[in-house]
């Protein structure tokens, strides 16, 4: 998105408002944009129920505590507390970085200020061993719902929930789909921290005659698989979506969304279970 930009903010928020039960609004580590309370009241203006990152990376305690204060009255509807990268070698030097804080105390502070929390977890990142535990403790300090990043396989994330839920988590857990249909939105993900994909697929995707079609459908695949996974009670569309502008990428969104409530609706099981 670019940054400040609200007219498209709201366009975008129209096309995935219409088709989802929440929009995850993230931060970039490379340029500043709205803040969290304005980025709240602008998607929720335009129809969309906003989830506003926090990142600890360029915020003091402080100032995390004004944002949570902040975002409970400007009406988001939660908030998703995340650490935040370090910022690359090279992107904005003449900006400090803070880390008072990580992830899991931040869910406290928000669980503290009677926010709905989500969080984040990697599930194939090294040390891949403590990633269940570490989500057992950010439920612990109050998290009420998960986010995993991208994994290679749906196994990978079967495997995950099953391994967390054994050693006690019980809040929901969100898995995230990758969206991409052209070399640009894949090499974006690709090149992501801590998520993993099937370069295959991608390879699949990019080679059809359709690559478009071909990477909703992959998407919608995919996120009907992980719906079969017990615990796993939604689905993140997350990434570019397309190199062609983001709201031909919200359109792509919308449109993975869409087929999905239609396959859920003939599936067995699966009914009610589906998020956007």
């Amino acid at each position: 998105m670019p940054a400040f930009d609200r007219k498209t903010l709201e366009e975008v928020t129209t096309i995935l408002g219409e088709c989802s039960d929440a929009v995850l609004v993230g931060e970039h580590q490379n340029r500043p944009d709205f803040p969290p309370t304005v980025m709240a009241q602008i998607i929720r203006g335009a129809g969309g129920c906003p989830w506003v990152t926090l990142t600890c990376r360029d915020r003091n305690r402080v100032v995390l505590e004004q944002e949570l204060m902040g975002l409970g009255l400007a009406g988001a509807d939660g908030v998703f507390c995340v650490t935040g990268d370090g910022r690359a070698q090279g992107v904005r030097q003449d900006v400090t970085q803070v880390f008072d804080l990580d992830g899991t105390r931040l869910a406290a502070l928000a669980a503290q200020a009677d926010l709905a929390v989500g969080v984040p977890e990697a599930p194939e990142a090294v040390p891949m061993g403590i990633r269940p535990a570490r989500l057992l403790e950010k439920q612990k300090a109050g998290a009420q719902m998960a986010v995993l990043n991208h994994v290679s396989t749906v196994g990978a994330a079967a495997m995950f929930v099953d391994r967390a839920q054994r050693l006690g988590v019980t809040m929901p857990i969100i898995a995230g789909v990758a969206v991409y249909t052209d070399e640009r939105s894949a090499r974006v993900l690709a090149a992501f921290p801590g998520l993993h994909l099937d370069d295959g697929q991608i390879e699949r995707v990019l080679a059809s005659p359709d690559p478009v079609e071909e990477g909703i459908e992959t998407a919608v695949r995919e996120a009907v698989q992980l719906l079969e996974i017990p615990g796993i009670v939604g689905v993140n569309l997350s990434g570019l979506a397309s190199g062609a502008g983001e709201v031909a990428a919200a359109r792509v969104k919308a449109e993975i969304a869409l087929r999905l409530r239609e396959r859920l609706t003939h599936t067995t099981g699966l009914v009610g279970r589906q998020r956007g």
